[in-house]
């Protein structure tokens, strides 16, 4: 009978050696950044992270009044009217600007190591993730960071990712457990992942055209 494992090459054999992987790993104990974004001191950051766990993630706190409260508290915008739902996080209050009247679902999180900015009377629906971070991932992994901007009127919708350096036009949409990243023109609807057009979102005018 054969022996399959024969057919393998044996660790410390020539073979396997000759195999070995030289790709380059990156110690990540030396990337450089990981606190660079933080713009406070480390005491206002243990406060907030135990503020945040309180009032903003807690399901058993219902009040958006209370969690728009807390965040203006440490140093966030937030317009009248704003609709904040429980299960949210936010990495960075004092970097965050959300106009009247929007509406921030359950789930989403807010990643904002960079300024992010929601418009007014804009949606963003539950469990999508905005991050304006990143890594080099062919240096160091410091971090990168560039900022979010969504202007009034948009609706991403659920389960999305909104990559840092995207600025999303007014009115625009964007469907389910899409990747967004870059320039999104206002009053158009786009989903998937790669992202794609699929039409306008209102009708354009005549006069909106320059025609009448």
């Amino acid at each position: 009978m054969s022996n399959s494992m024969a057919l393998t090459e044996q660790p410390g054999s020539k073979d396997a050696d000759r195999h070995e992987p030289t790709t380059k790993v990156i110690p990540l104990s030396e990337a450089p950044g990981e606190r660079e974004a933080w713009n406070r001191s480390s005491s206002v950051m243990y406060l907030w992270a135990v503020a945040e766990r309180l009032f903003v993630t807690n399901s058993w706190q219902p009040s958006s009044k209370l969690r728009n409260a807390i965040l203006r508290l440490f140093g966030a915008d937030i317009g009248e009217g704003v609709i904040f739902r429980p299960r949210t996080r936010v990495a960075f209050p004092w970097k965050l600007v959300i106009g009247a009247n929007s509406w921030i679902g359950e789930g989403v999180w807010i990643h904002n190591q960079n300024h992010l900015t929601i418009g007014a009377n804009a949606v963003i629906s539950q469990d999508t993730f905005l991050t304006t971070g990143s890594h080099a991932l062919r240096r160091d992994m410091a971090l990168i960071t560039s900022p979010i901007v969504i202007e009034d009127g948009v609706w991403v919708t659920s389960r999305c990712v909104v990559l840092g350096g995207t600025r999303i036009g007014t009115s625009a949409v964007i469907g389910p457990n899409s990747v967004v990243k870059g320039e999104i023109p206002p009053n158009t609807i786009w989903s998937g992942n790669p992202l794609a057009e699929h039409g306008t979102r209102f009708p354009v005018t005549l006069k909106e055209m320059g025609l009448s």
